[in-house]
């Protein structure tokens, strides 16, 4: 299987390359990037099947449009995020294949109502979008968010899988590229350690964080899969 981590610096955002033989999937693709993650499909002798989305993004537009218009790929979002002009709604336990592979889809909202997790199909990685960061997580305190419902999805849906199972957060700010279930179980500061829901909710509730510098922009556009 291809695995490749790719980095927008603008956002911080981390894209996923995963393939299987010819077949190939993108999680998270960055609009301004499409270029790039075009042309690495193209040299690797892939063929493009799905844009995934792990949300809908606020702080950066999505390239799904983009490459379908391209490549001629399908779109892939969570049920719950409302968009338009998506080829395959997906919820729990939705699989999404790619060669002999495929991706569980874990729903795991809280960050966001539409917020979902990718799971490899031997459990060896996640992909956990902006419901679990490398020792944090994603905001609770817009579009639909909730603490409580984060801390349960975390929990019930994440830090349940395999202690060695590798989690790849869709964002990094300090340069950390992935880490894994047992870690985040005893480190992370927000929700392991013990960590009760009062206590991750109490967290969450003084946070004090600006709106994402983007959000009038890439909220509206990637309801539409980031078609303007």
């Amino acid at each position: 299987m291809i695995f490749r981590q790719l980095f927008d610096r603008e956002t911080c955002t981390y894209t996923y390359l995963l393939a299987d033989g010819c077949e190939a999937v993108l999680i998270d693709p960055v609009i301004e990037l499409v270029d790039r993650d075009a042309s690495l499909i193209e040299e690797l002798g892939l063929c493009l099947k799905y844009t995934l989305e792990t949300h809908i993004h606020a702080d950066h537009v999505t390239g799904a449009a983009a490459l379908r218009a391209r490549v001629g790929c399908q779109s892939v979002v969570s049920h719950a995020g409302g968009a338009m002009g998506v080829d395959l709604e997906v919820k729990q336990g939705s699989r999404i294949p790619f060669g002999e592979r495929w991706l569980e889809v874990r729903e795991t909202p809280g960050h966001t109502v539409s917020c979902v997790s990718y799971v490899l199909d031997d459990q060896s990685r996640a992909f956990t979008g902006d419901a679990l960061f490398v020792r944090g997580c994603g905001r609770t305190d817009f579009q639909g968010g909730d603490a409580v419902t984060l801390f349960e999805s975390v929990h019930e849906q994440i830090l349940s899988l395999p202690d060695d199972c590798r989690l790849y957060p869709g964002h990094d700010y300090k340069g950390r590229t992935v880490t894994t279930v047992a870690e985040e179980r005893a480190h992370n500061p927000r929700l392991g350690g013990g960590k009760t829901a009062a206590e991750f909710v109490d967290i969450m509730n003084n946070l004090n964080l600006a709106l994402p510098a983007r959000i009038d922009v890439a909220l509206p556009a990637n309801l539409r899969c980031g078609d303007a």
